[in-house]
């Protein structure tokens, strides 16, 4: 937690230098806490980085395309010269990011990851996936992610406005 504490707190400086004034003081401690609560619940003091990687990618501002690429290359294996995903490290992946609508009381079953590897690996009679099969189950819109693009179109809509007027 302390070395994540210090990535935050140099991740935030650099945000509030880009957008001065759009940065709360207590970004870090808030961050930290929510992944602590999400990733930590014992109290072991101990956070994989990947995990606290997969929530800072998934709550991002980025596109989802961008998310889904990055997703991909904080899980994948390299086989030679070529990055894949295994079910393994899929399952991985889908446990970490349902960490996050856990802490709001939005649970998934371990039967739900469980259903959506199975699902993305339909048909594949490999034991890994490469980064284009594992985008288009992505854009699929799993069940299991839903609330991840759900929430992208939320936060994309905040910046619309409209030039008209009501009478």
């Amino acid at each position: 937690e302390q070395q994540l504490s210090g990535m935050l707190t140099e991740l935030f400086q650099r945000a509030r230098l880009e957008k001065p004034g759009q940065v709360d003081p207590r970004a870090t401690e808030f961050t930290l806490s929510l992944l602590t609560a999400m990733y930590d619940r014992s109290g072991t003091g101990c956070i994989k980085t990947r995990s606290a990687a997969a929530a800072l990618i998934a709550l991002s501002g980025d596109t989802l395309l961008a998310k889904y690429r990055a997703f991909f290359q904080f899980y994948a294996v390299t086989d030679g010269k070529v990055a894949l995903i295994t079910r393994s490290n899929l399952r991985s992946l889908l446990t970490d990011l349902n960490q996050i609508p856990a802490i709001v009381g939005e649970s998934c079953t371990l039967s739900c990851v469980e259903i959506a590897t199975h699902n993305c690996f339909h048909g594949v009679l490999n034991s890994a996936i490469v980064e284009e099969k594992f985008l288009s189950w992505l854009r699929s819109e799993p069940a299991v992610l839903l609330w991840l693009p759900t929430c992208y179109r939320l936060s994309a809509t905040e910046m619309v406005s409209h030039q008209a007027r009501c009478r």
